[in-house]
Parts: structure tokens; sequence; C-alpha cells
């Protein structure tokens, strides 16, 4: 970490409050490296990036780093701050949906975080269609599935167990759809806290933010510079790139940042909680800086609602079925799939 940069006072940035009353610093810590960084180097941006104000880490099993991640926290709080202190995501991979498994899961990345409790878990995608690590998009799952709520509840059911065990405080989704957070409002016991989902100024996904906020459910958004670092099987010929949009670089002018900061900028005064990766420590200062300085004017908000193109980048295609025809049936936006 650089040692010159100033601490930032985690008070004066942002919050969003979920049912239960709690805290979400509305700026976190992504942890996924995209395969381009190794588990030690973004363990260590862990705690400079604790050590200069944020309280906010959003982490996963299938990232493969949770034990060095761990050791962060565990030397982050032995010098002196709260386990309260921290808002701590993870997220239970596709592999892990049958019943037996997630408990065990959870319990698993409670053991490699070193933590009693996780603040958020999340179902990290509807489906239980995974894939080997660093596999290309033309990878495909032989036992891949469509969604299918009966399963999906059966999974849920496990995840209100972790809320009633002490384990986990609060349960969320991610990389869902309307109709599919429509059926589980509709049977859920615990109802999701958060819904994790990709958001940038290419792709505002007006609609489902919309719904999650009339719903009492926090939107939390990935991806929310545009990826730019995502791995290559994500990356197809007509995506476009948020940071080089003009009405973007225009404001970064007039702020003198650079655009990525007027990304989070604007996520955080639409309303989401953004968690950006780096393990840069002045581009992860300048994430959290955003929030607490020189907010964008109400005419930019404007002119960067206007710039939407509905470009997702993270399509999903390795999670696909054999009778699937492309990427949009993963989505299934009319919901159509999700009814059958």
């Amino acid at each position: 970490m650089n040692m010159s940069l100033q601490k930032i006072d985690p008070n004066s940035v942002p919050y969003r409050e979920v049912y239960t009353g709690a805290k979400i610093p509305a700026v976190g810590l992504g942890t996924f490296g995209s395969d381009r960084f190794s588990a030690g180097e973004i363990a260590e941006a862990v705690i400079g990036a604790a050590a200069i104000g944020y309280r906010h880490f959003d982490c996963a099993s299938v990232y493969r780093n949770e034990k060095e991640i761990g050791e962060s926290f565990r030397k982050i709080m032995s010098d002196g701050l709260a386990r309260e202190e921290l808002w701590i995501t993870s997220k239970l991979w596709n592999d892990k949906h049958a019943e037996a498994d997630v408990i065990p899961s959870c319990q698993q990345t409670l053991k490699d975080l070193q933590l009693d409790y996780l603040d958020l878990y999340l179902i990290h995608w509807p489906f239980p269609n995974h894939h080997a690590p660093g596999v290309d998009v033309t990878s495909r799952d032989p036992h891949a599935v469509p969604y299918i709520h009966e399963n999906y509840m059966k999974t849920w059911r496990q995840m209100e167990k972790l809320v009633e065990m002490g384990l986990v405080r609060h349960i969320g989704t991610s990389n869902m759809t309307i109709p599919k957070l429509k059926l589980l409002l509709r049977d859920a016991k615990i109802k999701p806290a958060t819904n994790e989902m990709e958001m940038h100024p290419h792709f505002q996904q007006s609609e489902l933010f919309q719904f999650c906020v009339d719903n009492n459910i926090v939107p939390i958004g990935y991806s929310p510079i545009g990826s730019p670092s995502r791995p290559e099987r994500d990356r197809t010929p007509d995506d476009t790139v948020d940071i080089e949009d003009p009405v973007i670089v225009k404001i970064a002018n007039r702020l003198n940042v650079h655009p990525a900061v007027v990304c989070i900028k604007w996520a955080v005064q639409h309303g989401q909680v953004p968690i950006p990766f780096s393990v840069h420590s002045e581009k992860y200062w300048n994430n959290l800086n955003a929030v607490t300085t020189d907010p964008l004017t109400d005419e930019e908000m404007q002119q960067i609602a206007g710039i939407e193109k509905n470009n997702r980048l993270i399509k999903g295609q390795v999670f696909l079925w054999e009778s699937a025809k492309d990427w949009q049936d993963l989505w299934d936006l009319d919901g159509q799939i999700a009814s059958m």
C-alpha cells in the first residue's frame, strides 16, 4: 500500500440500509481477480483497503482466495478493528446447491475467512450449472439445466437455516431477474436483503433496479466501471467501454479524475452499492474517495442516464444447457423458462 495515501473516514462513506436496519457501506472492495492476480495479492489489497477506510468486502468461495483473505481479516481485527465494524459478504457456488451441501459450504467459507458469521451470504447464480476454473467461452457443463424454481427454493430453505443458526445475518440473491425474484418473494420465509447484479453506465438495468428498490432489496452492483479486465471468455466484439464514453470522459475532465471514478460516483448517487475491484492502492483509494467528495450534478446524472446501451458484459455463456438457443435464454427476461 502507498503509505502516503490519506485515510478516509469510514463514517463519511454513504451507506444503504437493509430491511433489518443493518447498514451496508455504499462502496465495497471486490475480491474477484479475473485470474490475473494471485490470492496473496488480493489478500494484501484487503489489508491495504481496510487501512485506508474500507469496511465492506465482497468475497466468494469460487474466487479461490478465501483462505488468504481470512488471514487478512485476522490481521485487520488483531490490529484493533472490531468485527462489527466490517460488512463481509460471501457466496454459495453453483456446485453446492444441493440441500446437503449448502450449510457445509458456508461453514467452510467461515473457516477459511476466520469468521464466526457473515453479514451477507448470496446464492451466486440461480442454477447449479458450473465450470472448471479458467475454461473458455465454449465450455459447457453436461449436467447444466435452466432455472428450476422448485430446486432453487430447496437451496433457499437451507440459506434460511443459516440465518436461524446464526452463521449468517442476511441472505440474498445474485444474477437474478424480475420473474425469478417474484417467485422467490412469493415463497421465501426470509426475504432476500440484497440482489447483486451487473450495473454500470452502459448497462443500468433500470427496471430490475427499480424492482429491487420497490421491494426493499438493496441493489449491489458488480462490474461498476464496465469490467475492463474481465476474463477473455466474457468479451464479445459488440461490447462497449464505459470509461471511453464521451459523457463520462467530459465529466472526468471537469473533476480532473479518471473516468472510472465518475462511474463509481454515479453508482452511489444512483442508489447502488458498487463493489469495484483493484489491487492497486491508488485506485481503490480513488474509488472510496470518489463518494466523499465532488458529487456529480443533477445535469450530469441525467446525462449518464441517457447513455444506457443495454450492454451486458457478463453474459454467462459457460452456464448454458444443451437445448438453450443462446446466452439470452440464460437470463430469461420474460420468465418463460422459469415458469415452465
